[in-house]
């Protein structure tokens, strides 16, 4: 059975039912090549809801509907009373969707009559497909097959009804509160009696409530018919067909990159090389032009195309998909260099007795502020790469940028070497925090780290665990002597765990931290700053001599036919509330439990 991913735009979602309703539009095409077309998709309702393509463990069932535009769908994860693997499985998913942590969909299908379009060599269009299951996931190879809406669970998400919509609403109410009504009446009625001081109070309000969604009914049928009167036509369109930019996220990035430095090898500007490469109409081309004359940002055909904020967009989103800074759900986001009030005592509270005197008491505050700080490498390029650079260099950039940005900040936020230093970097959040030494038992290490917050009575809720791929997957394979999982919902990519989120970063070694999100400040500029150097001569080194000393041997970009990219990031974080907001274990190396024998 192959996987297809589909864009998801939830419209509601009814948290007391544990029920997300919604719409699945047109496929693009995915990493695998294959675009869905939703005019051959057949199904048989209901399909299962699973997590991640498990068909072992379902998790739901969800309804499709198929229409010209689209698959609409209904799914609904039950409540489950009795404990079990289904209750903790179900419960732990409801928790992730809620958390956001789980944000991705795919759907399970097999293809029918061999009914496949060979577009071009790589890309399929599937013409007849069944769809057998639809599934929730947290890395789907489409990036926008995403359940966009589903962190607005606790905030109940409402909806733009249309006016026609409105209308079928409030006739429905009505429907419903006449059938009250009536059926108060009628058994008064078929009992031979007056009505009771209790239901005459009902009737007269179920009365009042219907006249006034009829009155309202009537009144939004009028709008309607004047909405439509001064309806204008839509100009027909040529195609129903729309093109959409599928260029991988971070790529836009690059391309500019490349620009800037191609630019100074052909002595011409860098928007000029971008249009002879990709086109005028190519967002990079639209980023690197200037304005010639004076122009506003509201025109749609003028100036407001030369505003054009994805270029560093994209390049950001991967950053911080790549980092555990971007994974950390509940991390305290604050501006630079803003002063943040901050609790360090409460009162002292007791009991008092009748007549007695209240106690009073001082609290105590601090400001804790986020300077400026900032994280930079230097990437040489050779000429001949970015003259003669494929789709393949343009990755080769991106991932440059990319990549080893995110590995330094993983380092830097976790490492319970890195101290601060005043006017160049923060401290790790495990800097001075507490510490233990790891057990055999992985069970008590991790209700060990929990009974350290309990102590010091720092709320659970929320908690988040940092460890290695290789520990969380030793975690997946720990039972119960009945042969339930112990660390159910945790996996290689790390999962959740009793409600409490468990991230996974190779950065982290064998060290396992545990900490309070909220009590972590972090400050973020959401832009990285890109320059390009063909006459900079550098020390290549990736800890240059700071002072410069004169054995400090440098080489020259020029001499060397290179180009030096440099990236810029100002982020800084701060740990609050005292060293035990953060506790982590030293030495952890957890291993799966052997097989049993029998």
């Amino acid at each position: 059975m192959d996987r297809g991913y589909l864009l998801l735009d939830v419209k509601s979602i009814d948290p007391m039912a544990r029920r997300i309703a919604g719409i699945a539009s047109t496929p693009e095409l995915d990493r695998q090549g294959d675009i869905l077309d939703p005019a051959g998709v057949t199904f048989r309702n209901p399909v299962p809801l699973l997590l991640a393509h498990n068909q072992k463990e379902p998790i739901g069932t969800a309804i499709l509907t198929a229409t010209r535009d689209g698959i609409t769908f209904d799914a609904v994860l039950p409540t489950v009373d009795e404990a079990g693997p289904l209750k903790t499985r179900t419960d732990d998913v409801w928790q992730m969707l809620k958390a956001g942590v789980l944000s991705g969909a795919s759907i399970g299908f097999s293809i029918l009559d061999n009914a496949v379009e060979h577009i071009r060599p790589g890309v399929r269009k599937l013409l007849k497909t069944e769809i057998c299951e639809l599934s929730l996931v947290t890395i789907p190879a489409n990036r926008a097959a995403t359940i966009t809406l589903v962190k607005s669970l606790s905030q109940r998400p409402t909806m733009n009804l249309t006016t026609a919509e409105h209308v079928t609403n409030l006739d429905t109410k009505r429907a419903a509160t006449v059938a009250r009504l009536d059926a108060i009446l009628d058994a008064a009625k078929d009992g031979d009696r007056t009505l009771t001081p209790e239901e005459r109070t009902t009737v007269d309000g179920l009365t009042l409530e219907a006249k006034t969604l009829a009155s309202d009914a009537d009144l939004y049928r009028q709008r309607e018919q004047i909405q439509i009167a001064r309806a204008v036509p839509v100009a027909p369109r040529a195609s129903f067909l729309s093109i959409t930019d599928n260029t991988e996220p971070g790529i836009l990035m690059a391309r500019y990159v490349i620009a800037k430095m191609a630019s100074k090898l052909d002595n011409v500007d860098a928007a000029t090389y971008a249009e002879r490469r990709w086109g005028t109409s190519s967002p990079v081309t639209l980023e690197l032009k200037a304005a010639v004359a004076a122009g506003d940002t509201q025109n749609a055909t003028w100036a407001k195309p030369l505003v054009n904020p994805v270029i560093s967009a994209g390049l950001i989103e991967l950053l911080r998909a790549a980092t555990l800074l971007g994974k950390i759900p509940g991390l305290n986001r604050v501006p630079f260099n803003v002063s943040i009030p901050s609790q360090t005592a409460g009162a002292t509270v007791n009991w008092v007795g009748e007549l007695k005197p209240k106690p009073v008491s001082a609290m105590a505050f601090a400001t804790e502020t986020l300077g400026f700080s900032k994280v930079a490498v230097i990437v040489p390029l050779s000429q001949e790469l970015i003259r003669f650079s494929n789709p393949s260099a343009e990755a080769v950039v991106k991932n440059s940028l990319v990549k080893d940005i995110a590995a330094f900040l993983d380092v830097q936020f976790t490492n319970p070497a890195v101290a601060a230093v005043t006017g160049l970097n923060p401290a790790s959040i495990t800097n001075g925090a507490a510490t233990a030494a790891a057990t055999a038992s992985p069970l008590a290490d991790m209700i060990g780290l929990i009974n350290h917050f309990v102590t010091n009575n720092i709320p659970i809720d929320g908690l988040v665990f940092l460890m290695s791929p290789q520990n969380a997957l030793a975690l997946s394979f720990r039972t119960n002597t009945d042969g339930s999982p112990q660390f159910p919902g945790v996996g290689i990519n790390g999962g959740s765990w009793k409600g409490m989120t468990i991230l996974v970063s190779s950065a982290v070694s064998t060290n396992v931290i545990a900490f309070q999100p909220n009590s972590i400040l972090y400050a973020d500029d959401g832009g990285v700053t890109i320059d390009t150097s063909t006459e900079a001569s550098l020390q290549m080194d990736s800890a240059p001599d700071s002072p410069v000393v004169a054995t400090t041997v440098y080489v020259s970009m020029f001499q060397m036919n290179a180009v030096a990219v440099r990236a810029e990031r100002f982020v800084n974080w701060k740990r609050i509330g005292g060293a035990n907001t953060v506790k982590y274990l030293t030495a952890a190396a957890w291993a799966a439990p052997p097989p049993s024998s029998t």
